[in-house]
């Protein structure tokens, strides 16, 4: 159990929703539907690009909390101006990719601005890839090995967490110690297709691989019913907690 103060302290803080959706307007339908079934609501690339970071501010102003996915990585000062203006706009997480420079400016960034309420997350290895994709990308070795990696830069830049795959989960504890937290894509629920992941695991064996959030988004938001298909996620959760 981790001890950080992003910590979550139930099940619905456990459930991430992808707003993986062309336009604001479905995005909103999308948080009306699942309303009070999910924790964290996340904005990736595809609605940042038509109008997502205004709706984050929104969302957030509304009392939502909201995952903004930027994964940024570029030169200290872009890093480190970038971080301080998300900052200001009241999401709670926010991510970049685990290189330590990047982390760094991230770390100070928010040090500067007096922010302890917005959690860092480093993004170790995507859960779309595979030891043959790292190799085909110029990396040595195994998947692994480079998510180890990056968590233990993680922990030493003082960010507030990483991303990696569920399957990895179980042996990144004992490198990120008890004060960060570990959010896993590649969550699936039993029946789901797998799509374009490809080191995946079901709700309930990450929660008790130690994954403290889970990002689940197709099979809640293109289900015929999302707020139905989100509960029966939050019930295998809670099943998986009262087990530990």
């Amino acid at each position: 159990m981790t001890s950080s103060p992003f910590t979550p302290q139930s099940a619905l803080e456990r459930l991430m929703l992808p707003l993986d959706v062309p336009t604001v307007e479905e995005a909103r339908a999308l948080v009306k539907a699942t309303e009070g079934v999910v924790g964290v609501y996340k904005i990736g690339m595809e609605l940042q690009f038509a109008g997502g970071l205004e709706l984050a501010r929104q969302l957030a102003a509304e009392g939502h909390k909201i995952f903004l996915d930027v994964k940024l990585h570029d030169i200290d000062n872009t890093i480190y101006s970038a971080v301080k203006n998300v900052a200001r706009m009241g999401v709670r997480f926010m991510t970049l990719h685990a290189y330590p420079k990047t982390m760094r400016a991230a770390v100070k960034a928010l040090q500067e601005e007096g922010v302890t309420d917005l959690c860092l997350l480093g993004v170790t290895v995507l859960t779309s890839m595979d030891d043959q994709d790292l190799h085909d990308a110029g990396y040595r070795g195994r998947v692994a090995e480079l998510v180890s990696v990056r968590a233990a830069d993680a922990r030493r830049a003082g960010m507030g967490g990483i991303v990696c795959s569920p399957q990895e989960a179980a042996s990144m504890r004992p490198v990120l110690g008890d004060s960060l937290v570990m959010v896993t894509p590649g969550i699936r629920p039993a029946g789901s297709d797998a799509g374009d992941q490809k080191r995946i695991m079901t709700p309930g064996d990450a929660i008790r691989a130690g994954s403290d959030y889970l990002v689940i988004g197709r099979p809640i938001s293109r289900a015929a019913d999302p707020r139905a298909a989100a509960s029966a996620v939050l019930e295998e959760i809670e099943e998986a907690l009262a087990e530990a």
